[in-house]
């Protein structure tokens, strides 16, 4: 847990608002095949049958391209961020909270969108998204987008929970036990972004207008909520198959998560289930981006072109219980279904506060708290203070 957010804190600068840095030619064409493609990628997020013979997006794509697709897993938006300032890296699956700063540190490079034949496929939504568009240029391609769900058991709640209080307020559950010790929190400070939407409903004269936009009172705030759950938390996540784990042997019951979880548990048969509350949720709506030093940027963009084909995208949705952000993709796929992207939040567009990077200049208050002040705070929470 510390590892990952020292080593953020010092890969992490002060944000500003986003202004480009000098930037490398865009590619003109497509050239040959270099042999191979290095991703950063979410868990679950790139699969060539290992877990699941049914779900293999990559070894068509080598087949047919010449390319081997080589993964490196990040757990965190900061974990990419890191990575991708390391180099050696073609893509990543960056979210909200990690793209502006690839973009503004000059580690990624505008992508040229007539060199990829589906782009025109892509909800319009998110075709010129803020968190990968800066100055009309596109600094990669959408990947599929999603909401950080509450993921519950359902043996020690007889309803699904209708607020986030669960894991924020020490209380007694449906099965006559403490909340305590069996609750976690997600160990990145971008969870302060939760603790401000809980604040935007359940403590309104605080003035918060977005989650990612805070005055320091209501940053202060959001932090003492934070060190007040951290009473209750059992442990602070941010590798999904430990949380996995820890809702199955250590007798946790409620917290924020990913639907990948929530999928792979209830396949296994366990006890869970899990529901957007009344609050609404934060999210991610994730971009794959092309390093500026990329090795081999034809086979990036080949994968590019790949990364939102229908059946791709069906069939990520299905595994990691995302949306595409292909529409098409949403009727025909046997694996999702045909009310499978209604069933993962498709119409809770507008309900999701998507992952961003926070910025001292914002548009709702007249200043902010930076970025590199979230980091250095949540590690104070985390240890105690």
């Amino acid at each position: 847990m510390y590892t990952t957010l020292r080593r953020a804190a010092v890969a992490t600068a002060a944000s500003t608002l986003i202004t480009l840095p000098a930037l490398a030619e865009m590619k003109a064409s497509i050239g040959a095949a270099e042999g191979m493609v290095d991703i950063v990628a979410w868990p679950g997020y790139i699969e060539r049958g290992n877990t699941d013979p049914n779900f293999d997006w990559v070894t068509d794509f080598e087949k047919n391209t010449g390319c081997e697709v080589r993964i490196k897993t990040a757990n965190t938006s900061d974990e990419m961020v890191a990575l991708m300032n390391e180099g050696g890296f073609d893509l990543v699956t960056a979210s909200g909270d990690a793209s502006l700063r690839l973009i503004a540190g000059g580690r990624v490079q505008a992508v040229n969108t007539e060199l990829i034949p589906s782009w025109g496929r892509i909800d319009e939504r998110l075709q010129n998204a803020p968190w990968h568009t800066v100055e009309g240029k596109h600094f990669g391609v959408p990947y599929q987008w999603g909401s950080n769900v509450l993921m519950y058991n359902t043996e020690a709640f007889k309803q699904p929970p209708k607020s986030w209080n669960v894991v924020f307020e020490e209380m007694t559950l449906d099965d006559g036990k403490s909340n305590k010790g069996r609750v976690q929190a997600f160990d990145g400070p971008i969870y302060i972004a939760d603790a401000a939407l809980y604040l935007m409903a359940h403590r309104p004269e605080l003035g918060i207008k977005d989650p990612y936009e805070l005055t320091q009172e209501q940053f202060d705030a959001a932090l003492d909520l934070l060190r007040q759950q951290r009473q209750i938390v059992n442990r602070y996540w941010h590798d999904a198959f430990v949380q996995m784990d820890d809702f199955t042997n250590e007798g946790v019951v409620a917290s924020g998560s990913w639907p990948f979880q929530v999928n792979l548990l209830r396949g296994k048969g366990q006890p869970i289930d899990s529901v957007i509350p009344a609050e609404g949720a934060t999210g991610w709506a994730d971009t794959t981006m092309l390093h500026v030093d990329a090795a081999h940027p034809n086979c990036a963009y080949m994968w590019l072109e790949h990364s939102i084909n229908p059946k791709l995208q069906g069939d990520l949705a299905a595994w990691f219980g995302s949306v595409p952000v292909t529409l098409d993709a949403c009727k025909g796929n046997a694996l999702l279904g045909d009310d499978g992207c209604q069933v993962n939040g498709l119409d809770n567009f507008e309900r999701i506060h998507f992952w961003r990077t926070p910025q001292s200049k914002c548009a709702t208050q007249e200043g902010c708290v930076p970025y590199y002040r979230w980091v250095t705070s949540y590690i104070a929470v985390l240890g105690g203070r």
